[in-house]
């Protein structure tokens, strides 16, 4: 597998200042370029992770996946040139952008505009976030997902595999498909949900604390409407985390603790108890919409049958690396 972490996300849109105010404020990312059309935004200390281009078409830009070295990009070009998907290499203008050595560019079958690059520029610069707290779980695991609504699914898995070498995490087949995908040890960096229709539905950013997510759940809750799903817990990943609505008309999930997997050893599987142990209820949608009421079904039988995740998978993990 070529492909190593998410490295950066590019989102189009024109509400410039309201994603400034809500990247830095809300999410805690330190804000590194204030041009007339365009934000940029730091994690940690890699220069950029996210990208707000100013175009008018609200949405996302593109994925920015990383591989390790020239060769690993060739050999995803040629792949990918083979099977005659249409590959860019991106002029070095392009790539000083992006604060990285090179890249290429191509689009997946629903046209999904995907960027895989090489040696990322690291600053010594200290990170500075936007808010207090201690910052984001990125390193090798990069900047987190990001989740694709999709026309049909059986289209893109192939592609995302084959061609580009994710491995399938888990997935549910009802009501709707949705895929999970690993490529590296997050237990996935991309998912995709077979909703029948084509969009950007959220990323994530997961936090090195608890304390920072709920702080940041706090601090969503002063906004009226801001809060999309309430603080709840995944069935799959273990993520604890909230979803707000982002100025672009998608969701930005707030996670801590995600399940850190093998991925020589994982095996893929099939999920039958729903998305989240408890809460995430959807605000978003009517208290009477039946896809709500089902969802909330699905926890209250949970908790009849006493299906739990591990406590903390993340002191786990701690104690592990002290070992």
């Amino acid at each position: 597998m070529e492909i190593s972490s998410l490295g950066y996300i590019g989102i189009n849109s024109a509400r410039i200042d309201e994603w400034s105010s809500y990247a830095t404020k809300l999410l805690g990312m330190q804000q590194i370029d204030s041009g007339a059309s365009t934000r940029a935004f730091r994690m940690d200390d890699r220069k950029q992770r996210l990208v707000v281009t100013g175009a008018e078409n609200d949405g996302l830009g593109f994925m920015g996946w990383e591989v390790p070295n020239a060769m690993a990009l060739g050999a995803l070009a040629s792949r990918l040139e083979n099977a005659g998907v249409a590959v860019e290499v991106a002029p070095q203008a392009l790539a000083d952008e992006r604060f990285v050595t090179q890249l290429i560019r191509f689009r997946d079958p629903e046209n999904n505009l995907i960027e895989v690059f090489y040696g990322p520029q690291i600053t010594t610069d200290p990170f500075l976030p936007g808010r207090t707290m201690s910052g984001f779980k990125t390193g090798a695991m990069g900047m987190g997902h990001a989740v694709l609504n999709s026309a049909n699914v059986d289209a893109l898995i192939p592609f995302y595999t084959e061609l580009l070498g994710f491995k399938v995490s888990d997935y549910i087949r009802t009501p709707f498909p949705i895929y999970f995908f690993h490529c590296n040890a997050r237990h996935h960096s991309f998912a995709m949900a077979g909703i029948g229709s084509q969009g950007f539905h959220h990323f994530m950013v997961e936090y090195n604390l608890l304390d920072d997510m709920g702080q940041g759940y706090d601090i969503a809750a002063t906004e009226a409407g801001r809060l999309a799903f309430t603080l709840g817990r995944h069935t799959n990943d273990y993520m604890q985390s909230f979803y707000t609505h982002s100025p672009s008309n998608f969701f930005v999930e707030s996670g801590f603790g995600g399940l850190v997997i093998d991925p020589d050893t994982w095996q893929p599987h099939e999920m039958f108890d729903g998305p989240s142990l408890w809460g995430h209820d959807r605000l978003y949608m009517a208290p009477d919409d039946d896809r709500r009421k089902n969802l909330f079904n699905q926890r209250l039988d949970l908790a009849q049958r006493g299906v739990q995740a591990p406590n903390c998978p993340w002191l786990h993990e701690v104690k592990e690396s002290m070992k």
